[in-house]
């Protein structure tokens, strides 16, 4: 059948199973939009308030659901808008697809020369712009190529290593007709090609070898859903586990292996256990410098094991003795029926030991970041999925937290994106309309894309937004507090902000809480309204994120509260 370019658009997604959109209309997109009003029934479409909270929503939704997240905008600054959210995707390896519009190339009765490339308005080279930030993208400029394209983006988006594609379309194409032909979207299979035997037989062997192994889970492991075969592997190989940032939910909090995070505000017994380590099996992690610290001290004790899906990981950050390459949850299949059942009770006893003498600690007498996690903790019953911005409050929204379960715990990981969780949030809570979903804020954060309140009273998208209220840039000024001089530039926020009113003038329910005893109350009666509702959480300035390694020490010098009390007398 012939259609025009923008139906194609539509009849393509709806082949690919995309059932909601995110973006911003604009002049050159307007005929994909035109198209889109005739299929409203079939693909609901987002407004969100500005383009970047388009993109942080198909970011979102992607991680929440599994799906290619989608998200459009028009060419320019509404193309450019996006960058922020394709970049986020692009660190944290998350499917998704962006379509912009462009100028046109073609000399039509109204256009005398063509426009793209002669700075026409709101003309900018997008595919340019993003080609170093997305896994691929595209320049559509003949309507017999787009449906292809648009089918290779997504196959490109989800397939091995997830990542973002952009699809830069321009406006003729978007007019223009062309045959068009329903296909099944491509078959996405796991990535299995580079995984050799001679490398699981010496990762076993290694394994075999090790008195005191550690296992270290990033979000390769929650990207592959491995969750099942990761217990497994622990249980089989019976050694500690811990996590990072974006690993958070591979492997059940509430497990006795369980040390939690390792890294820069990691616990204790993670970063000294992997520092006193024989061998550490890492899952799915690219040895992040926040994890690291000193790369040459890394888990000097150690062998290392790294699994990951993607080649170019293998040796970039930290040298290892052995790789296996391919999709988490293929390679631990594989291992799982080749491992034999280990005992290492005296290691995992000294690892629990660290775990009770050095427990994560806070103030309990006034109301504190921790305190407010914990509760969310307590009135979701660990069941809820978690967004949330950038900083102290992000930590410990990692630290607090217990993840039972991949895909619960949305956030920026690798870009540590101010402004992310609200639009992730709003994804979050449409990709998987039955959860609760609470985003995490700092005040700081929440007032860069506070905006996308709006879009949540206006579908009436029942997210919870707890703001953890400092006054300060919290995480800046702690590094201020302990490395600068207590010199604290640009990072006090105190002003006449009210986010209860702000709330209310957006649609939304705004509530604020100053004490510990209102927590609960607070979330329990946000959960019961079935409206968008904003928590204000109140609390001291000066509050700090422990334990802490300082950027680029040594993981094992890690210290908290104490240690720095006693440091200070």
């Amino acid at each position: 059948m012939k259609l025009t370019g923008s139906e194609i658009v539509i009849e393509c997604l709806k082949e690919q199973g995309v059932d909601t959109v995110f973006g911003y209309p604009g002049g050159t997109i307007l005929n994909i939009y035109d198209a889109l009003y005739k299929h409203q029934d079939e693909i609901f479409h987002i407004l969100t308030s500005h383009e970047q909270g388009a993109a942080h929503a198909a970011d979102g939704y992607a991680r929440a659901t599994g799906k290619v997240g989608v998200c459009m905008a028009t060419s320019g600054p509404g193309a450019t808008n996006l960058v922020t959210g394709i970049a986020t995707a692009y660190m944290d390896s998350v499917p998704m697809v962006a379509i912009t519009c462009n100028v046109g190339t073609a000399l039509t009765a109204n256009v005398a020369v063509p426009m793209l490339g002669r700075d026409s308005f709101q003309e900018i080279d997008i595919a340019g712009v993003t080609m170093p930030i997305t896994k691929h993208n595209y320049i559509v400029k003949d309507v017999n190529k787009l449906a292809d394209t648009i089918r290779m983006a997504f196959h490109i988006a989800r397939s091995g290593r997830p990542g973002p594609v952009l699809v830069d379309i321009t406006k003729d194409v978007t007019a223009n007709s062309a045959e068009y032909t329903p296909e099944k979207p491509y078959e996405t299979e796991r990535s299995t090609e580079y995984i050799k035997e001679k490398d699981l037989e010496k990762a076993i062997e290694l394994i075999n070898h090790s008195k005191k192994p550690f296992i270290f889970v990033g979000g390769g492991a929650v990207i592959s859903d491995a969750a099942k075969e990761l217990m497994e592997f622990a249980e089989k190989v019976h050694a500690p586990v811990a996590d990072s940032l974006m690993g958070k939910g591979a492997f059940d909090g509430r497990s006795e292996l369980y040390t939690g995070m390792l890294g820069m505000h990691g616990t204790k017994a993670s970063n000294l256990g992997v520092t006193h380590c024989d061998l550490l099996i890492t899952i799915g992690s690219r040895f992040s410098d926040r994890v690291v610290g000193n790369a040459k001290t890394f888990a000097k004790n150690a062998k290392i094991i790294q699994i990951d899906v993607d080649p170019a990981e293998i040796n970039k950050n930290i040298v290892v003795d052995c790789s296996v390459i391919g999709d988490v949850k293929e390679v631990l299949k594989r291992m799982n029926t080749k491992i034999e059942d280990h005992n290492h009770d005296e290691w995992l006893a000294y690892v629990h030991g660290m775990v009770e003498k050095y427990p994560l600690r806070y103030n309990e007498d006034i109301l504190t970041g921790p305190y407010v996690v914990e509760e969310i903790y307590k009135v979701t019953g660990g069941d809820a999925i978690i967004t949330t911005e950038v900083g102290q409050h992000q930590m410990w929204a990692a630290q607090f937290y217990k993840y039972k379960k991949p895909h619960t715990f949305i956030t920026s990981g690798g870009l540590g994106t101010m402004g992310y969780g609200l639009g992730a949030s709003l994804g979050a809570k449409v990709g998987r309309p039955e959860k609760t979903v609470i985003n995490i804020a700092g005040d700081g954060c929440f007032r860069m894309n506070m905006n996308e309140i709006a879009t949540a009273s206006r579908y009436n998208i029942p997210i919870i937004q707890v703001v953890i209220n400092n006054h300060v840039l919290g995480m800046v000024r702690q590094w201020q507090t302990l490395f600068y001089g207590k010199r604290y530039s640009n990072t006090i926020l105190n002003d006449a902000v009210d986010f209860v009113k702000l709330a209310e003038a957006m649609g939304a329910v705004g509530i604020r809480v100053t004490k510990k005893e209102e927590v609960a109350p607070a979330l329990e009666k946000a959960m019961s309204l079935g409206r968008p509702v904003v928590i204000d959480c109140v609390i001291d300035q000066d509050d700090k994120v422990f334990p802490m390694v300082p950027a680029g020490d040594s993981i094992e010098n890690v210290f908290d509260q104490e240690d720095l009390a006693k440091k200070e007398n």
